[in-house]
């Protein structure tokens, strides 16, 4: 099939992984960058034998057939609106704005154009939850009833990063709502969040924390829990459990090496991933690859949309209200 040939918009750190993503699938082209700016573009699109345009460019292109947004969230919004105006297909990284009513409000005007459009929820494409999601719907554990989710990032991000991505639930735990709906194909009813700012407290100052359990009542009945950290001592660290009335599904804690040293009365296992990102860079790959394939015609049922990237935020805009007054919030006041 014909090479997609796609605009990049943001060249922070997600624009390079996407961009070195696109460079290494052999059915994309990456064929023009653009950023605000426009020096860390150029070299960016330099490194990749692309063209650093600006955004109108980029969007108004007869050479463009799909759009990548990386750019900072505040931007989501806006480009996805227009490049779906462009009749682009659009990859769009989560979330879709920091303002649920303004997500939905972009997403009630895209979804009539019928332009292909992806959420970038990526922890969908890790091979070991992918597993997990084939076997509950082969029954492997019977009906789903309890589901138990940990994510513990192992560096806190800088502060600066962190005044301007929405908080901890919007910006981390965002991914395990949507992971928690993908898996169980249940929907999110009620939410308890608990919450403090124990890795670094300055964060208290607008309202966000680090260190969080979010307890969820699915529409099955089924009860799911996260525990969502910041900061670990010990590597990056991601698991989920599911359970059920034939037994449990789990997708473990994961270590770059499988050797085990054993010396006296000590055994040396390999540690965990230093980083979230080493643990999940693949999945980056994996989601591009199923859009494109989607792009060519291909069925992808599992391609996160709009209404996944609602939906998920809906979720965790219960949870924040929920950190906010300590009580059980209901999901179906953000879900409309």
């Amino acid at each position: 099939m014909a090479k997609q040939r796609f605009a990049l918009l943001g060249s922070g750190f997600i624009g390079q992984v996407h961009a070195a993503s696109l460079a290494r699938h052999p059915d994309t082209e990456l064929v023009m960058v653009a950023d605000v700016d426009n020096s860390r573009a150029e070299a960016l699109a330099k490194k990749h034998q692309a063209r650093a345009v600006d955004v109108s460019t980029a969007l108004n292109s007869d050479s463009i057939d799909a759009v990548l947004i990386a750019s900072a969230t505040p931007s989501h919004a806006e480009l996805l609106e227009a490049a779906a105006r462009a009749g682009k297909a659009v990859y769009c990284e989560k979330p879709i704005d920091l303002s649920l009513s303004r997500a939905r409000d972009v997403v009630e005007k895209v979804l009539p154009l019928k332009i292909p459009v992806t959420v970038g929820f990526n922890r969908r494409f890790d091979v070991s939850h992918q597993q997990l999601r084939r076997q509950v719907e082969q029954g492997a554990i019977g009906h789903v009833e309890l589901i138990q989710m940990v994510c513990r990032a192992s560096e806190m991000p800088a502060l600066s990063y962190l005044q301007s991505s929405g908080g901890q639930m919007r910006d981390q735990a965002i991914h395990f709502f949507d992971l928690l709906r993908f898996l169980t194909q249940d929907e999110v009813v009620t939410v308890a969040a608990m919450g403090a700012a124990l890795a670094l407290p300055e964060i208290a100052k607008f309202g966000d924390v680090d260190t969080s359990i979010v307890m969820m009542r699915m529409h099955s009945g089924a009860l799911a829990q996260l525990d969502n950290t910041r900061r670990t001592g010990h590597g990056y660290d991601e698991r989920i459990q599911l359970m059920g009335p034939e037994g449990a599904l789990e997708s473990g804690s994961q270590s770059p090496q499988g050797a085990t040293l054993w010396r006296g009365n000590q055994r040396i296992q390999a540690g965990l991933w230093p980083d979230w990102f080493s643990r999940v860079q693949e999945t980056y790959y994996a989601h591009l690859d199923a859009f494109v394939r989607h792009l060519a015609g291909e069925s992808i049922p599992d391609l996160p949309g709009l209404l996944d990237g609602l939906q998920a935020q809906a979720i965790a805009e219960a949870a924040v209200t929920s950190l906010k007054w300590g009580e059980f919030v209901s999901v179906e006041q953000f879900a409309r």
